[in-house]
């Protein structure tokens, strides 16, 4: 809190280098999970017609912006503290704001989004029900979450620069397995293979994220309660250990940036 000014300031920078010298803006941010919603349903639910879900295209978008907001803050934040070099080894205050302020950024176009995409969702699928209010806390979870992620990433990427590129790498074949385009217990060969939805829905940390965020939205029904608990404990545990890693490391940090 004695830093907020500096963390407010920091958000304010990074929103206006990432839309420097661009006409839409944030528009952009609106325009990159379309194009993916729109290749992803023509191939999937036209071309190959692999996938029987109703409103598909409203189907894939949840997933979509689900994965784009935990994806680009981890890659972000990964360089976040190099990119900032000069300034943690000049100004004294708390490390942690940097990559803290990389996911809020994302968090804040990742919520421009969600406004954009919940009106529709409400009137397509007729989901405005109580349930909708768990929204609210799905989100929270999933920053927090996020940002622990996103803490250990930075402070490790600092001391090891391989972290950044093995993250942007494991990241594609982590984006095809997480339940995006499909429903786990829906996939062909998964009856009678319960190993298979383990590692799909539980193995796979983002997946109870994107399963929570589209019942609530896609379906407008109440996750099961092993997902809500999952979310809750997965949130809590990856913060605490993300901001115990940064404590632990941050201390050479002007040395090894």
């Amino acid at each position: 809190m004695r830093y907020r000014y500096l963390f407010e300031q920091m958000v304010r920078r990074e929103l206006r280098q990432k839309y420097k010298g661009s006409a839409l803006g944030v528009v952009w941010y609106v325009v990159n999970p379309l194009v993916l919603m729109g290749a992803y349903a023509l191939m999937f639910g036209v071309l190959l017609d692999a996938v029987d879900v109703e409103d598909y295209p409203l189907f894939l978008i949840v997933g979509l912006i689900v994965w784009v907001f935990f994806s680009q803050s981890l890659l972000t934040a990964a360089t976040s503290l190099p990119e900032q070099a000069s300034l943690v080894g000049k100004v004294r205050f708390p490390r942690e704001t940097v990559p803290a302020s990389v996911v809020a950024v994302q968090l804040v176009t990742f919520l421009v989004l969600l406004l954009l995409v919940t009106p529709v969702m409400v009137a397509v699928r007729g989901t405005l029900e109580p349930e909708l209010l768990l929204l609210v806390p799905l989100v929270v979870c999933l920053f927090a979450f996020t940002l622990g992620l996103a803490l250990a990433v930075s402070v490790l990427h600092a001391y090891y620069r391989d972290v950044q590129p093995i993250l942007a790498a494991a990241l594609l074949p982590w984006f095809f397995l997480t339940p995006i385009f499909f429903r786990v217990q829906e996939l062909p060969g998964i009856d009678g293979r319960e190993w298979a939805e383990i590692l799909l829905r539980w193995v796979n940390p983002v997946a109870p994220f994107v399963e929570a965020v589209r019942e609530v939205l896609y379906a407008g029904a109440l996750p099961d309660a092993g997902i809500l608990l999952y979310v809750f404990v997965a949130s809590v545990a990856a913060l605490l250990a993300g901001w115990t890693l940064f404590r632990r490391l941050e201390r050479e940090l002007a040395v090894v940036l």
